[in-house]
């Protein structure tokens, strides 16, 4: 029974995920939007409009509007990106493993669209230890 679960859990999730062709994101997106998420870029440190923003607030995902972030795990991590110590919920990530730039680490993707949104390391603060450091070209806050 728990494995025809899973399976159909699975199959949701896959029908939930939204599929736009390259040009459908090129018009939506912003050119430095597009080549962050769609093209796994990232931006400079410490130029992304989210970086120093405090408030409250949810964190979205610029491609889908699903829910990514809350500004309650939000953290000055000192790296010049926003960091988060969690996601809004477990399902509003993805995470899959990224080899470029000669070294391993993990990257972030919008759970609904794919959308690259950064990394995810193990050197965060309580209660997590996690430091989600995501691309402010990823989000859009909107006020809570």
């Amino acid at each position: 029974m728990k494995t025809t679960d899973s399976l159909n859990e699975a199959i949701q999730k896959m029908a939930d995920k939204i599929h736009k062709t390259d040009e459908e994101w090129r018009q939506q997106l912003s050119p430095d939007q597009y080549r962050v998420t769609r093209k796994k870029g990232t931006e400079p440190p410490f130029t992304g409009k989210y970086n120093s923003s405090g408030g409250p607030g949810i964190y979205r995902c610029v491609c889908c509007g699903n829910t990514l972030f809350d500004s309650d795990a939000k953290f000055d991590s000192g790296t010049g990106w926003p960091s988060f110590f969690e996601p809004a919920s477990p399902d509003s990530v993805s995470t899959e493993s990224d080899k470029t730039l000669f070294m391993t680490r993990t990257e972030v993707l919008c759970s609904k669209c794919d959308a690259h949104l950064g990394h995810v390391f193990d050197d965060g603060p309580a209660p997590t230890g996690l430091r989600y450091c995501i691309n402010s070209a990823a989000l859009d806050k909107t006020e809570k």
